[in-house]
């Protein structure tokens, strides 16, 4: 069955069942609702004729059992009580002295006799509501006392309204209820009718089955994505979140509540705010994320945005290690032409027979050794940052720079975290050879060195330093903040994230990356930069205290 006819026919047995329900109870009570109406009305008739001065004179002329009906007929009681009835439609008006006797009714042969109903209450001075049974048939029958001038009960006055006439009113109110009734029904169809139309239109046509269907098959993609989706709509209330989102973005329970309240970071916020196809770039606790969205718009209606969130960070720990692998292999490429140089001349002098100035050659590439002239290199011995310094020296002397190890440099161990340290101290020097390139004595100067804390390991310090233009904002703290950059970067929507992303990794060991010194043009000298990465070296002097404190556990 169709949803629409669904909606109908459930309306109508709810509108069914509720006119049912209000006509029982309306015609259930409609005749005692009749009959205590009329008794009052009757009630009412008979005080006013009770006491009226004429029905009064007239009822205590008259007292006695014997009184001939002739001198009643046309007597001013009679004519009264006429002339009530057919002024109030009632079915009899019936006027008794105080022995009973009938000094008016609406048959004259009744006039003399005794009344047919029980008239004591009333002549003991209370008024009577009753239904009975009498001369002109069952009637309802208000009963009042007629009292003289000394306030005794000097006769009765009793008035009555036919059960038939009753009958006839509770019909002409049971058919008003029934037109009402049928007419709440026409309306309660109709207005069923424009509702199921309306809802079909809602659903897009779709019937409870088919929706309940696409509300199961829905939750299950949008759960099952490896993506994360957010859809916030055009009021900026969150409506969707998948788990991928929650867990990528670091929210917790987002759905219904405004978006700028759920906790999103500055770059997410805005990404959120406006349209943005192509993904962006942003940093996410220790996340690196990709987000772009897209706003829905149907038939003409602002539905809302969809935010797509892409987890980035497992591709840029492998892009980090890919960059380190690359520099190394560009480090190695430079010293085999170098070699490759060094063996032809070494080759033409032993072949020209100058061996002399051949073993004077050799002495002199055994001094400098095969790292070109990094000075002081001999002292890290730890063999990652070891090769990776050599090539980053190689770098630098490709790009007119000149890279040299700080006074203090001393790295012994090994590296427990290779990936990070490189990743940091490699965009550090990034950034200082880019910073230092053109200018005049063109230089960087790096420092590294050990030192014991409180945990495992030791702390790596990593100071770099540069001849460049110093950082060009009034706030140094800008260069860590997503989307600050000088520069192009190839990640799309990546601009400024290099910086950003050191911090990050810093931070995420226990670390910590900040601006020492910004320098600039009143300093006369470039930027330097300062990285403390604790428990990222392991020394044979801490892993034998590492193994005491275990064993003492």
């Amino acid at each position: 069955m169709r949803l629409r006819t669904q909606v109908l026919l459930l309306q109508l047995v709810v509108i069914a069942v509720s006119l049912g329900v209000g006509f029982g109870a309306v015609i259930s009570g409609a005749d005692d609702r009749v009959r205590e109406e009329y008794g009052q009305r009757a009630l009412a008739i008979a005080e006013t004729v009770a006491v009226d001065p004429d029905v009064v004179a007239g009822v205590g002329s008259h007292q006695g059992t014997s009184l001939p009906a002739t001198d009643l007929v046309d007597g001013p009681v009679q004519r009264q009580a006429e002339a009530v009835r057919r002024a109030t439609s009632a079915l009899f008006i019936v006027i008794a002295n105080a022995d009973g006797v009938r000094l008016a009714h609406p048959d004259p042969v009744e006039l003399g006799k005794h009344v047919s109903t029980d008239a004591d209450r009333v002549l003991s001075g209370k008024t009577d509501l009753t239904t009975d049974r009498g001369t002109l048939g069952e009637s309802v029958r208000g009963k009042v006392p007629i009292r003289g001038a000394g306030g005794q009960v000097i006769g009765l006055v009793s008035v009555g309204v036919s059960t038939g006439q009753l009958a006839g009113e509770s019909r002409r109110d049971i058919l008003t209820t029934v037109w009402i009734a049928l007419g709440a029904m026409a309306i309660g169809t109709i207005g069923s009718i424009l509702l199921a139309r309306r809802w079909q239109r809602l659903t897009l046509g779709l019937q409870p089955d088919q929706l309940a269907e696409l509300v199961r098959n829905q939750g299950a993609v949008l759960h099952s994505l490896s993506d994360g989706v957010l859809a916030v709509d055009a009021t900026g209330v969150v409506r969707v979140a998948n788990e991928t989102a929650c867990e990528l973005l670091s929210l917790h329970h987002p759905v219904g509540r405004p978006v700028d309240g759920i906790g999103l970071t500055p770059r997410v916020r805005r990404v959120v705010s406006t349209p943005t196809p192509d993904p962006i770039a942003a940093t996410v606790g220790d996340r690196i994320v990709l987000v772009s969205s897209h706003r829905i718009i149907t038939e003409g209606q602002d539905l809302g945005m969809v935010v797509s969130v892409i987890d980035r960070t497992d591709f840029e720990a492998l892009a980090r290690e890919i960059d380190s692998i690359q520099v190394m292999s560009t480090a190695l490429r430079a010293q085999r032409h170098e070699t490759a140089n060094r063996m032809h001349v070494l080759a033409g002098l032993l072949r020209h027979g100058h061996v002399d100035d051949a073993l004077d050659y050799l002495d002199e590439l055994t001094g400098t050794g095969a790292s070109g002239g990094l000075d002081g290199i001999e002292n890290v011995t730890e063999p990652h940052l070891h090769a990776f310094l050599e090539a980053k020296a190689a770098h630098a002397r490709e790009h007119g720079v000149s890279l040299r190890l700080g006074d203090q440099t001393w790295v012994t161990g090994s590296l427990t975290d290779p990936v990070t340290v490189t990743a940091v101290v490699g965009n550090l020097l990034d950034n200082a050879i880019e910073a230092a390139a053109g200018s005049t004595d063109a230089e960087v100067e790096v420092e590294i060195l050990t030192d014991s804390y409180d945990g495992p390991g030791e702390v790596l310090w990593v100071t770099v330093a540069d001849s460049g233009a110093g950082i060009p904002f009034s706030d140094p703290e800008q260069i860590f903040a997503e989307g600050i950059t000088t520069k192009t970067g190839a990640v799309p929507g990546g601009r400024g994230m290099g910086m950003s992303i050191v911090r990050q990794l810093a931070r995420r060991i226990g670390g910590e990356v900040r601006v020492a010194d910004p320098g600039g043009r009143e300093s006369g000298h470039g930027a330097v930069l300062v990285a403390g990465l604790p428990g990222v070296i392991a020394t044979e002097q801490s892993t034998e205290q590492t193994a005491e404190d275990e064993s003492d556990d």
